[in-house]
Order: C-alpha cells, then sequence, then structure tokens
C-alpha cells in the first residue's frame, strides 16, 4: 500500500511568473509516484462505492423517508473528465434514491449497480459488457463489500477513513476524505496514468 499522497509542485520563481495572465501556461501542478502510473497506466475502467466514497458516509433521512446525500462538486467534475478520457466510470452501491438516481444521471455515468451488496458480480457483469478485464481496471471502496472487487484490480484505491482491512488492500490512500474530492483525487491519479491529464487541464487555461 502506497500512503504517499500526490505531491503539488511549487513553480520556480519564473515559473510563476510564466503562469501571471499574458504569459505561457505553467505545467501541471499535480503528480503521483510513478509506481502509482505504471498500475494506472492501462486503466480502462473504474469502479467507485458510493457512500464513504463519494460522500462522507452520513445517511441522512426526511420526514418521508427519503434518503439525503451530499455531494462534493469536484468529484462531479473528475468523474465527467474521467468519460472525455474514455475511462468507463461504473458505480456499484448498496443504496438506492432518487438523489443518488439524479446526481449519476447528471453527470452521464451510464454503468451503474444500484442496491447491489454482492459487488463482486456486478463487476465482473461490467467488465464482460465492455468488454475489459481486471488487468484494466481501478476501484475505490471503503467497507469490507468492496475488497472483493479492490482485490482484483490492477489498481485499488481507499479514502483515509476507510476500513483498515481496505487500507491495507489499497495500493493508494487519498488525502482528500471521502465527500470532500476523495473521488476527484482517483480520478486525477487515472488521467495522469493514462496521459490525459494536461491535455484535459488545457481547456480550462
Amino acid at each position: 500500500m502506497s500512503n504517499r499522497a500526490p505531491t503539488l509542485v511549487t513553480p520556480a520563481p519564473a515559473a510563476q511568473a510564466a503562469a501571471l495572465p499574458g504569459g505561457p501556461a505553467a505545467g501541471p501542478a499535480l503528480s503521483f509516484p510513478p509506481e502509482l502510473l505504471l498500475a494506472g497506466q492501462d486503466v480502462r475502467v473504474a469502479f467507485f462505492d458510493v457512500d464513504g466514497v463519494m460522500t462522507d458516509g452520513g445517511i441522512l433521512f426526511s420526514d418521508e423517508g427519503e434518503t439525503l446525500k451530499r455531494f462534493h462538486i469536484l468529484d462531479g467534475l473528475g468523474l465527467k473528465l474521467l468519460q472525455r478520457a474514455g475511462i468507463v466510470p461504473v458505480v456499484i452501491t448498496g443504496r438506492d434514491s432518487r438523489p443518488l438516481r439524479r446526481r449519476l444521471e447528471a453527470l452521464g455515468v451510464q454503468h451503474v449497480h444500484y442496491g447491489t451488496e454482492e459487488k463482486l458480480p456486478a463487476a465482473q457483469q461490467s467488465l464482460a459488457a465492455l468488454g475489459f478485464d481486471w488487468s484494466q481496471a481501478a476501484a475505490m471502496g471503503d467497507d469490507w463489500p468492496d475488497l472483493p472487487v479492490l482485490r482484483r484490480v490492477a489498481l485499488p484505491v481507499a479514502p483515509p477513513h476507510a476500513h483498515a482491512e481496505v487500507r491495507a488492500c489499497a495500493r493508494h490512500v487519498t488525502r482528500a476524505a471521502a465527500g470532500q474530492g476523495a473521488a476527484r483525487e482517483f480520478c486525477d491519479l487515472l488521467l495522469v496514468a493514462c496521459g490525459k491529464y494536461a491535455q484535459l487541464l488545457e481547456a480550462y487555461r
């Protein structure tokens, strides 16, 4: 397991000046350890849990019994960027709710397994449907139901407050907390690994 956080590169004074309006754009400020990039370079499918990964793990209920969820905007763009880079996000979650469905539909996530406690068969089904294998998959999860998938993918990732068994299985534990950009960090890692990060960033310069 790698506990090394992504490196934020501080530009030298000349680079800082170059990044000012009217000057040449500086390179990406984010990098990851080479061993993680090697593990993720062939990834074409990214499996995500929801509670404890895309959310902080808390579950709120309204008076009508509706499950309420709080999502982070950074994670949302990360999922969109993955799709632009040709990496397919697949969500496998043990729960189901209208807010969750609306959020994933708004992000264009087409491959979702709702109310799924047995995550391994769902992951195998998605891989077969998409024509990929485990060596082309990465996953992010936080608890025991995620372990069968995490143990098989090329790049298993966990948020910092995941269960100890999950952190022990992970090759990377994110610096960002679940529901606070952890899923985006996972997305950024995959984008850097596949060589698309800088290209996608250019659209925002």
